[in-house]
C-alpha cells in the first residue's frame, strides 16, 4: 500500500510540474555592441537567441540596418524606453510619452522601460508609470517597469508602495539592483517579494551581489551562492507566469561590458566575456526550467 501511494504521489508531483511548463523567449541586450547590426544580429542567432533588447537607435542609416538585420535572421525585438533625468519633470513625461509611439512602430514583442527618478515625487513617478500603462492597454503591446537603480523602483519598500498604488503595475525583475542597494542576497525576504514576483512579467538575468550588480563570472565557484539565490527567485516568477498563461515568458541576459563587468587595474581589460557569460546564464536558466 505505502508503495502505491508512494507511487501516485510522484505521478501526481510529475503530472503538476509538466502542466507548468511551458516556453520561454531569450532576448540578447546590445549593450556594449561594437559590431554591425547584422554581425550582431548573425551572431546572436547563432548563440540561441530569439531575439535582441535595445535602445532605439537615433540614426536613420543605423534603424535601416537593424530592420534589415533582424528580417534577415528572423529576430524579434525588445525596445527600452527611460525618463530622461536631466530635463524637467514636465518636458521628460512628454517625451518619454511620445517616444512609445516610434517604438510601436515596429512592432516589438514588448517594451521595458526605465522609468521615474528616484528624487521624483511619487506622484510625479505615478505619471509616468500610469502613462506608459495608458499606452500598453490601447496598443496591445506588453510595457513592463524595471526594477533599477536610480529610478522609482530602486528598492524593495519604495516599490512596494507603488504597487500598493497602481494595481496593473507591471514589473521587469532586474533583481541584482536590488542586492546591492540592499546589501543582501535577501534571503530573509522572501514574504515581501511574494508580490513582487506575482507583478513580473518580464527578467533581466543578471547576477549581483552585496557590493555589486554584477558578479565577475557566474560560473565562477566564489558566486554559486549568488547564483542559486537569483536562479530560484527567477524560477518562482517563470512558473507562476507558465501557470497562468501559455504564451513564452521572456528574459534578456543582461550582464554588461566594462565598467559594469569588473576589470583590472590599468588596463580596463574585462576579467571575463560577456557574450560568454550572457550566453551561459540564458543556458543555465534552460536547464533549470527543462527547455530546450
Amino acid at each position: 500500500m505505502k508503495k502505491l501511494l508512494l507511487y501516485l504521489f510522484t505521478l501526481f508531483t510529475l503530472s503538476s510540474f509538466s502542466q507548468q511548463q511551458g516556453n520561454l523567449e531569450f532576448f540578447n541586450t546590445d549593450w556594449g555592441r561594437t559590431v554591425s547590426w547584422d554581425a550582431f544580429c548573425e551572431r546572436t542567432k547563432t548563440s540561441g537567441y530569439d531575439g535582441i533588447e535595445i535602445w532605439f537607435p537615433t540614426d536613420e542609416e543605423s534603424q535601416k540596418q537593424l530592420k534589415a538585420a533582424l528580417e534577415k535572421h528572423n529576430l524579434k525585438v525588445g525596445f527600452l524606453n527611460g525618463t530622461n533625468k536631466s530635463i524637467p519633470f514636465e518636458e521628460s513625461l512628454k517625451q518619454y510619452t511620445e517616444h512609445f509611439k516610434t517604438l510601436l512602430s515596429w512592432n516589438p514583442a514588448y517594451i521595458n522601460c526605465h522609468t521615474g527618478n528616484d528624487f521624483f515625487s511619487i506622484e510625479q513617478n505615478k505619471a509616468f508609470i500610469e502613462a506608459a500603462n495608458k499606452v500598453a492597454k490601447e496598443s496591445g503591446t506588453p510595457i513592463y517597469h524595471e526594477t533599477h537603480r536610480g529610478r522609482f523602483s530602486y528598492n524593495l519598500p519604495d516599490t512596494e508602495k507603488y504597487m500598493t498604488a497602481i494595481p496593473d503595475l507591471k514589473l521587469t525583475l532586474d533583481i541584482s539592483h536590488w542586492m546591492v542597494v540592499h546589501e543582501s542576497l535577501l534571503e530573509n525576504q522572501d514574504e515581501n517579494l511574494k508580490e513582487v514576483i506575482n507583478r513580473s512579467h518580464h527578467i533581466h538575468a543578471r547576477v549581483g551581489h552585496a557590493e555589486g550588480p554584477q558578479v565577475s563570472d557566474p560560473e565562477a565557484p566564489e558566486w554559486k551562492r549568488a547564483l542559486n539565490r537569483h536562479m530560484d527567485i527567477w524560477e518562482k516568477v517563470i512558473l507562476q507566469k507558465w501557470a497562468k498563461s501559455d504564451k513564452p515568458f521572456t528574459i534578456t541576459s543582461e550582464f554588461g561590458p566594462p565598467d559594469y563587468m569588473p576589470t583590472l587595474p590599468y588596463t580596463r581589460v574585462p576579467v571575463s566575456n560577456q557574450w560568454k557569460v550572457n550566453v551561459f546564464i540564458m543556458q543555465a536558466i534552460k536547464k533549470r526550467m527543462n527547455v530546450q
